[in-house]
């Protein structure tokens, strides 16, 4: 029986326009009637997260920065954040790059320069940051550093950003998140590594979990369990590495397989 589903957010359960499915309540409420809990696997910042799933937030289990902290109930189970030396050398590497916007990713807040707070940015910053704030220097923020985040809104930042990123490889993970962004944290973390935390923590089996992706920081959590679904929008890779294949996001594809999982397909 499946007793965990890990689900990404953009691009796997959120629409188009990052909303929830309009049937998600009355889903989660039959998935934790039959003893199934929910973790929202994701990139986005766990305020964001905990804004999305408001009405449940009490009762979730958040993988939150691609795996870098973890929370549950409003404590934190685990994180792993990044040396804050190597991390302002980061920083400062990103913010040379031309059309590019940084992200200095705090556990409370994401920081970023006033050069980068324009409007269009701050468009795109709030889908996936809820809480953040414009310093002068990162050096003096007060918070503890657990990623570092950069935008090409142009969509090349395999090209743009991947490059002058992989430089920190020796010390750091560099992760291509979407076509716009890049994000760098500690190395040994990515969402799989958490969600075989969350499962010896629970006492579960890769047997009794099910993960949801689409893009390249989900090919560890479709390794994390036995029950692994690559939406149908997903990159060649996730394809290539998850067990399963779901409907896209626009069909609402998470719904359409958990609807399977209440069916005891995969029991």
């Amino acid at each position: 029986m499946i007793r965990l589903i890990f689900s990404d957010m953009d691009g796997t359960l959120l629409d188009e326009d990052g909303n929830l499915p309009r049937a998600f309540g009355v889903m989660y409420a039959r998935l934790k009637e039959r003893g199934t809990r929910f973790a929202p696997a994701s990139g986005r910042q766990y305020a964001s997260l905990v804004e999305t799933f408001a009405p449940w937030q009490d009762e979730l289990i958040f993988v939150a920065e691609n795996g870098t902290l973890v929370m549950e109930r409003g404590q934190e189970l685990f994180s792993t954040p990044v040396d804050r030396t190597l991390a302002l050398r980061v920083m400062e590497a990103g913010e040379g790059i031309a059309g590019v916007h940084a992200v200095f990713c705090g556990k409370r807040y994401g920081y970023l320069h006033e050069g980068d707070n324009t409007p269009d940015f701050r468009t795109e910053l709030a889908k996936y940051v809820s809480k953040s704030m414009v310093v002068e220097d990162f050096a003096a923020v007060d918070d503890v550093p657990i990623k570092m985040a950069f935008c090409d809104p142009s969509g090349r930042a395999e090209t743009s950003i991947l490059p002058v990123m992989q430089a920190f490889l020796d010390h750091l993970q560099v992760t291509l998140s979407s076509a716009e962004w890049v994000d760098v944290y500690s190395q040994g973390v990515s969402k799989g590594v958490a969600a075989r935390q969350i499962q010896e923590r629970l006492g579960l089996t890769p047997d009794e979990c099910a993960a949801f992706g689409d893009y390249g920081n989900d090919l560890e959590l479709m390794d994390a369990v036995t029950h692994s679904f690559a939406m149908e929008n997903a990159i060649p890779a996730v394809k290539e590495r998850a067990h399963h294949r779901a409907p896209s996001n626009r069909e609402n594809g998470v719904m359409t397989v958990c609807e399977r999982i209440l069916a005891g397909e995969f029991d």
